[in-house]
C-alpha cells in the first residue's frame, strides 16, 4: 500500500519541490499551507508527517503538540534553527527527527525513507501473539503498540514507544544514551544524539510517571544510563 505523508510549509515553491520529489520516491503526498490546516489533515491514514517550524499563526513546533494529541505517527520538522534549544523545543512537543535547512534532496529522501522504515517495522508487527508487558501502574500490549496507565491509555509517539518497550523487554539492563540512540534509531550515535534521547526519555516520564521529578519507573542509573527494574 501506498505510503502517505502530510507536507506543511507556507512556501508554495517549497511545497511544490517536496511534493515532485516524494511523489517520485513513490508516496502520496498531502499537503498543508500553514500549521492549522496540518493539524487538521493529520488522520489516522497518513504515515509521516513532515513540518515547517517557522509558519504564520500556528507554527511547526505548535502543530506538532496538537497533532500529538491524536496520532503517533512519525514527525520530521523542516528548520532554518539549528541550536540544540530549538531542537529540543520540538523533541518537547512530540516530534521525532530534524532535518536542517538547506538541505539536499537526497538528504531529505533518505530520512523519510529511515523513518517510514522504522514506524511501518514496528506497525508491521501488530497481529503476532506477545504477552502483555506488566510494570507497576503500566501495561504494554506489544502487539498493538498500546500502553495504559491506571487502566486509561496513554498515547506516545513512534520513538517514546521503541525506546520504551527496549528497556521493558530488558529490565534490569542499563541502556547508554548510546545504546538506546543506535537501537532506536538505527544510525550511528553523534555527541548530539545524547541530548535527542534525554529529551525523549523526559517527555515518557511526564506521560508515564506520577512524579516526573522522581521516576519510579525509567530509572537513571547515574554515570551509565537508563533502566526499567
Amino acid at each position: 500500500m501506498m505510503k502517505k505523508i502530510l507536507f506543511a510549509d507556507d512556501d508554495p515553491e517549497i511545497r511544490e519541490v517536496v511534493r515532485i520529489l516524494l511523489t517520485r520516491e513513490g508516496y502520496e503526498v498531502v499537503e498543508a499551507v500553514n500549521g492549522i490546516e496540518a493539524v487538521e489533515k493529520a488522520d489516522h491514514t497518513i504515515d509521516l508527517i513532515i513540518l515547517d517550524v517557522m509558519m504564520p499563526g500556528c507554527s511547526g513546533v505548535e502543530a506538532c503538540g496538537e497533532i500529538r494529541k491524536k496520532s503517533s505517527a512519525p514527525i520530521l520538522f523542516l528548520t532554518a534553527k539549528s541550536k540544540d534549544r530549538d531542537k529540543e523545543e520540538g523533541f518537547a512537543a512530540g516530534g521525532d527527527d530534524y532535518l536542517v535547512k538547506p538541505f539536499s534532496s537526497v538528504e531529505l529522501k533518505a530520512r523519510v525513507n529511515a523513518m517510514l522504515r522504522r514506524y511501518c517495522v514496528y506497525k508491521g508487527k501488530k497481529g503476532t501473539e506477545r504477552e502483555v508487558i506488566s510494570l507497576p501502574g503500566l501495561e504494554i500490549f506489544a502487539d498493538t503498540e498500546e500502553v495504559n496507565k491506571n487502566g486509561e491509555r496513554v498515547l506516545l509517539t513512534d520513538i517514546e514507544y521503541r525506546i520504551l518497550l527496549l528497556l521493558a523487554e530488558n529490565r534490569k539492563k542499563t541502556y547508554t544514551t548510546q545504546d538506546i540512540y543506535e537501537a532506536v534509531w538505527n544510525e550511528p550515535f553523534l555527541f548530539s544524539s545524547n541530548n535527542t534521547v534525554m529529551v525523549h526519555i523526559r517527555n515518557l516520564r511526564k506521560k508515564l510517571e506520577d512524579d516526573p521529578q522522581n521516576p519510579r519507573c525509567i530509572r537513571n542509573v547515574w554515570g551509565k544510563g537508563y533502566r526499567i527494574d
